[in-house]
C-alpha cells in the first residue's frame, strides 16, 4: 500500500516504514548518536514518541491527518545502537476521529505503548493559517 502522508519525514529520525496496510503499520528505527541525551547513550524519549506518532499517522494513511492527543507510557529505556519497532493499529474510527493503538518493541521487550487520537481534516492543517 502506498504511503499517502508524512512523505517528507526523515526516516533516520522517525523510522523507516516496513509495512502499511488497511489501518495498520510497522515502522523500524535504529537509534543513533544524534538521539543521545548523555554519555551513557540514553535516547531521548521524543525520538521514541516520534516513531510511534509516525506509525500512527501512516496506519490512518490520509494526507490531511493530524495528531490531537496521545496517552502514552514509556516502559523501558532505549540506548544508542538499539533497534525498536512500532506496530500501529486503528482501533476506532468515528467521523473524522481515529484512535490508534501503538506498541514499540525492542526485541521481545515492550518499551513504549500509547493510544493516539488523530483527526482527518478536509484540507492541510496549515491551509489558511
Amino acid at each position: 500500500m502506498e504511503i499517502r502522508t508524512h512523505q517528507q519525514i526523515d526516516p533516520a529520525l522517525c523510522g523507516q516504514a516496513e509495512a502499511v496496510g488497511d489501518g495498520t503499520s510497522r515502522v523500524r528505527l535504529t537509534a543513533d548518536a544524534r538521539m543521545a541525551v548523555d554519555d551513557h547513550g540514553l535516547v531521548h524519549g521524543g525520538f521514541v514518541f516520534g516513531l510511534a506518532d509516525y506509525a500512527a499517522m501512516i496506519a490512518v494513511n490520509h494526507p490531511n491527518i493530524v495528531l490531537g492527543a496521545a496517552e502514552v507510557k514509556f516502559l523501558a529505556p532505549v540506548k544508542v545502537g538499539e533497534t525498536v519497532v512500532a506496530e500501529a493499529k486503528v482501533v476506532e474510527a468515528a467521523g473524522r476521529k481515529r484512535r490508534v493503538d501503538v506498541s514499540v518493541m525492542r526485541g521481545e521487550k515492550r518499551v513504549f505503548g500509547g493510544l493516539f487520537t488523530c483527526f482527518v481534516l478536509d484540507a492541510h492543517v496549515l491551509n489558511g493559517a
